[in-house]
């Protein structure tokens, strides 16, 4: 992830504290050749403009894994009640096949839509998504061992209270960001949850900009 100095990760603000380039630089020396994002992030720079439109009567989908091709490495979504609208070359886009995950309230016609672009999916957890199966699936059934977490404060707080975060690896830009409202790299965390303990790894300086690691 990359922040300002108090911690957010608005993208707009983060392109005016630094260059972009040590991001993916440390990204890459991380070797997670998978990343997830929440639905906020991929409707930001992503997905097509608009909100998918269920069939009347479609039946929820249940639990269901579809993989449309078999890769090393995917671009991961979650998307729970699969809003997201996308093109036809998604793996052109990402660089690396689409998986999405969903809850099993997300209708059949939803899934057919996912399948006629080759997006694979997975579909677990009612009312939500049940991210600590949705790891085991991905592990089961994708091969999916390593996974980096790029974008969304709420996905990465929630996967963090499930014990599913084992190393915080973050750079600092050069700035402080201050406005109220703006998400901060784990955030929405229960008032009631502790504040987690890192252990530090590592820091370096990168054309200016801190990368500091921290084992969870």
């Amino acid at each position: 992830m990359m922040a300002s100095l108090d911690g957010r990760i608005d993208c707009a603000m983060t392109e005016k504290i630094g260059s972009s380039d040590p991001y993916y630089e440390t990204l890459a020396e991380l070797n997670c050749p998978s990343m997830m994002e929440g639905r906020v992030t991929l409707a930001m720079h992503y997905a097509l403009p608009g909100k998918y439109e269920p069939k009347a009567g479609a039946k929820a989908a249940g639990r269901k894994v579809f993989r449309a091709v078999e890769a090393p490495g995917y671009a991961v979504g979650v998307d729970t009640h699969g809003e997201l609208l996308w093109g036809d070359d998604t793996a052109g886009q990402f660089g690396k096949p689409l998986l999405m995950i969903l809850s099993e309230d997300v209708g059949e016609d939803y899934l057919e839509y996912l399948k006629a672009r080759s997006i694979s999916y997975v579909t677990v957890g009612r009312g939500r998504i049940d991210l600590a199966a949705a790891m085991e699936i991905l592990c089961r059934e994708f091969g999916i061992a390593r996974l980096a977490l790029v974008g969304g404060g709420h996905l990465n707080g929630s996967m963090l209270d499930l014990g599913l975060v084992d190393e915080v690896s973050m750079l600092f830009g050069a700035g402080i960001d201050g406005r109220a409202g703006m998400a901060a790299a784990f955030d929405g965390r229960p008032m009631d949850h502790q504040p987690v303990a890192l252990k530090f790894v590592s820091a370096e300086v990168r054309d200016g900009q801190i990368w500091a690691r921290y084992k969870v």
